[in-house]
Order: C-alpha cells, then structure tokens, then sequence
C-alpha cells in the first residue's frame, strides 16, 4: 500500500536511515603529571599550577585515549583542531602526537595556567609550537579563532552538565572545595551547555566536509537521569549540521568479556550505608560520541 508520500518504506529502506554505530576501547588514562623534579626556585607559580588538583568530572571528561581516537578518524596530518570548553590537556596532547595544530577555548586565566604546566610537563618542546590556546568562550570562537574561520578540520566539544544542586546550598555546589580550575571556569563563564549560540560558533569555523565531535555522558541530575545527546542532535541539524555516526566510547579497562568497573570509596560507603536516601553510586562505564558533518566537498577530510 503507497502512502500519500509515496509507497510504504520497507524493511530495507527503514533500515539505510539506521547510523552505523561503533564502538572504542578508551579506559580512562587522563592523569595530572606531578611537574619536573629539575624546575628552578623561578618556575614556581608554574610548578604549583602543573600541581593543582582538578575534579574526577573535568579530568576524564575527554582522555588522551578517547582523543586520539576521534582525532585520527576524522582528519589527517597537519589539520586545525580546535576545543570547546576545555577541561585538561589531553586533546591538545594527542592532536600535538598525531601531527595536528590544535587550538584551545580557556576563558580564564587559571585554567589556561593550569592547561599549560600540564603541556610542558608532558610534550617534547618541539611539540609545544603545534597547540595555542586562545581565550575564548565556546560560543566565541568563531572570533577567537577568527584567523582560521572556514578552514578547521575538527571542532571536539564536551560541553559540562551542572551538579545538581540541593535546596541548601543552592548554585554554590557548581564549585569544587580542592579549587579545581575547571569548575571554577564553569562557574565564572556560566558554561552550561547552551546549543543556539555555540553550534552555529562551530559551524562557521569548520571547512565544508570538516567534523563536529560532541561527547557526552547521561547523568543523574535533581533525581532523574538527563542525557544531553537527543536535544543537542536536534540543536545540531536545526543549525545546518548533519548527523553521521554514533559512537560508543568504552571507558573502563575490558579484560576478556568482562568489564573491570572499579568502585570509589566513595561509592563502597554508599553501598554500606542502607540507610542514604540517595541514588546508588553511578560507574562511568562508556561515553557518548556524537560525529556531526558540516555539508559541502569532503575531499579533504582526513580519513572519513
């Protein structure tokens, strides 16, 4: 039977508009490197900050693993780069490896201190001219990086989901009490994930064919599980991008068939206390990749 639009889709024509899905093996690898044993009494203030503790949340919200792997699938030698509401080190890192320029959105100044030590402790000098950042918000970048509008090969963006905040104590639970730079970035710059304002930032720097990697991970937030993917796939195609794969980023080490998920002290007292009223510990087990394509000649785009 033939519908007004035309004749009934089949199983096989259902089944094209299906997006392949893959699967990466990225158990979390992101560390703070203590700095150099050989710095000198005049590299101090670097020497603190490549000391400064950051969050469980901001330190595994992208790892050097997880970076190399959307960096190599989506360009090739000597492509621009570029992240959103940087966190660590690790994607200029691995773009810096792989041969890639690589520029960084920090706003704030003690984040990009922070971002900084962590380079020079971990990057060859020669590598260190390969990755800048610039400080820009995410939905600026389209200015901070204006000297290469059209022209970047890969925007890679982990945009921050708030802490839920009780009736206590309110917004004031978006910082960290160890000062982690990067919540105290998140604060000051309000970084919720605001979707009208940056996608169409990542859309204008992006060359035709060039990739936008959204990663994501569901969490519980005021009591309910909030997973961003679905609306930021919608905000994405609603500003010209156009949706190409999902994929599952594995973050525990798999040994065999069996996932080795390993619980925090934190979440062991938990377990123990069978009288919390609160949601049983939650193991990030996998991220969400969403891979998004700014339409036009994909000639030059790197290996997809």
């Amino acid at each position: 039977m033939n519908s007004i639009n035309g004749p009934a889709p089949t199983p096989a024509t259902r089944a094209r508009h299906l997006l392949p899905l893959t699967v990466w093996l990225c158990p979390d690898d992101t560390t703070s490197p203590p700095a150099r044993p050989t710095v000198q009494p005049r590299q101090t203030p670097d020497r603190r900050a490549a000391l400064t503790k950051i969050c469980d949340r901001h330190r595994t919200s992208i790892n050097t693993t997880l970076a190399r792997h959307i960096i190599s699938a989506t360009t090739g030698e000597g492509d621009v780069i570029t992240e959103a509401f940087t966190t660590n080190h690790a994607i200029l890192s691995a773009a810096a490896q792989l041969d890639r320029r690589a520029l960084a959105c920090v706003p704030h100044p003690p984040m990009a201190q922070y971002i900084g030590a962590q380079l020079r402790a971990t990057l060859p000098q020669e590598f260190l001219g390969r990755v800048q950042m610039r400080p820009c918000r995410a939905d600026q970048m389209h200015r901070g990086v204006a000297d290469h509008l059209g022209r970047v090969s890969l925007v890679i963006a982990a945009p921050p989901i708030p802490r839920a905040a009780s009736a206590r104590t309110g917004p004031r639970t978006a910082s960290a009490p160890g000062g982690c730079p990067a919540c105290l970035s998140d604060v000051l710059a309000n970084t919720a994930f605001q979707t009208r304002s940056f996608l169409p930032a990542a859309y204008r720097i992006l060359r035709p064919g060039g990739h936008l990697a959204v990663v994501t991970t569901a969490r519980h937030l005021n009591g309910r599980l909030v997973d961003p993917a679905p609306e930021i796939i919608r905000q994405a195609r609603a500003a010209g991008f156009r949706y190409s794969q999902h994929v599952i980023a594995v973050r525990v080490p798999v040994e065999g068939d069996t996932l080795l998920v390993q619980a925090s002290p934190v979440s062991i007292g938990q377990l123990r206390d069978v009288r919390s009223r609160a949601l049983p510990p939650a193991a990030r087990v996998h991220a969400d990749v969403c891979l998004l394509t700014r339409p036009g000649d994909t000639s030059r785009g790197g290996n997809r």
